[in-house]
């Protein structure tokens, strides 16, 4: 049942709104003055507001700016009922954001209908605000957050194609995992291999990154998009010691054969980034040599190792300790590459 909050100060008229309100088995919530409509809104935020200009102690105009002030209230509708008949009094309600306005003295059927109407408008605004809570929950399940940030904001927006920029990319692997998925169950064999993605993907955000899919037992992650992070390598980076630190722990939880390494490859440079696939189904991603590298350094890792390019080492070298690999060959590349293996934070 709608609760609607009346503040007046005028006895009769608060007690002609309360019985128009009953009429209408809505509930009314009654104040003498500004001051206890706020305490009373504050206290248990109703459905709708009707306010009367002229009170004392804190006025009309007082009370909405303060409503839709405050983000809690904001979205609560609000009906100016007052005597002022004025086009600059009405001008200044709907500036203050008040929703509607209606001049003393006032027929109980308009009163009505504008009640009705702006109740049923809320009621609607409502059920869209879950409706984008439940896709947003929904999506940030599949995607990252700031994806879906856009997502929402636009949908429009949403179509093939992307931009060139620059992004640290990074592959994390469960090593052995093949061999390992010959002796296993699957069902199993599919509960230990999410709880060791979930492993990453906690970290992986927790420093700001993308999780851009899942390969199997592996995860592929973006950093720099799609919001800027000018300290995206050392992102990158910071997740693969801390998944590689939190091993340990986590491994004590799972049965021998299951205790498996994670190896790591992270590249840093540009790619283009955006939507592939078609038109109704994208993908957001990355594509370039920049990605290519990442893989296939990971690729060249080995016992939780965490082998970096020479671009990203120049990015995070004056925090970490490495060493140096290298040149070495690297698959579907022509030249050796030079990595690096990190150890430790310097």
């Amino acid at each position: 049942m709608p609760r609607v909050l009346v503040a007046e100060d005028n006895r009769d008229s608060r007690e002609l709104v309360s019985d128009i309100l009953i009429s209408l088995g809505y509930t009314p919530v009654l104040a003498e003055n500004g001051r206890i409509a706020l305490e009373l809104i504050h206290a248990q935020p109703p459905d709708l507001v009707i306010l009367d200009i002229n009170m004392p102690e804190v006025d009309g105009f007082e009370v909405c700016a303060a409503l839709k002030r405050n983000p809690a209230t904001a979205k609560i509708p609000v009906i100016m009922l007052t005597a002022h008949t004025d086009v600059e009094s009405r001008v200044t309600g709907l500036g203050l954001g008040a929703d509607d306005y209606l001049d003393k003295p006032f027929h109980p059927r308009e009163l009505i209908a504008r009640i009705e109407t702006r109740l049923r408008a809320k009621a609607i605004a409502d059920d869209l605000r879950v409706q984008g809570e439940v896709l947003r929950r929904t999506f940030e399940r599949f995607v990252g957050p700031e994806i879906v940030e856009q997502l929402m904001e636009d949908p429009t927006h949403v179509r093939l194609g992307g931009v060139e920029t620059v992004v640290t990319v990074l592959f994390a692997d469960l090593e052995n995992f093949s061999r390992v998925a010959e002796s296993a169950e699957p069902t199993e064999l599919l509960d230990v291999l999410n709880r060791y993605h979930t492993l990453m993907v906690q970290h992986i955000i927790a420093n700001g990154g993308t999780v851009d899919k899942f390969l199997g037992d592996g995860v592929m992650a973006l950093y720099n998009t799609p919001v800027p992070q000018p300290d995206h390598a050392l992102r990158a980076v910071r997740t693969a010691l801390e998944i590689r630190a939190a091993l340990g722990e986590f491994h004590g939880q799972l049965e021998p054969r299951f205790r498996l390494n994670i190896n790591f490859g992270i590249n840093s440079g540009r790619a283009i980034v955006g939507n592939v696939g078609a038109p109704e189904i994208m993908d957001f991603t990355a594509i370039g040599d920049t990605v290519n590298l990442a893989s296939r350094l990971e690729e060249l890792a080995d016992s939780n190792e965490i082998a970096v390019s020479e671009e990203t080492y120049r990015l995070v070298v004056e925090h970490i300790v490495a060493a140096r690999v290298g040149p070495r060959p690297v698959r579907g590349r022509g030249e050796p590459v030079v990595s690096y293996l990190i150890r430790s934070w310097r």
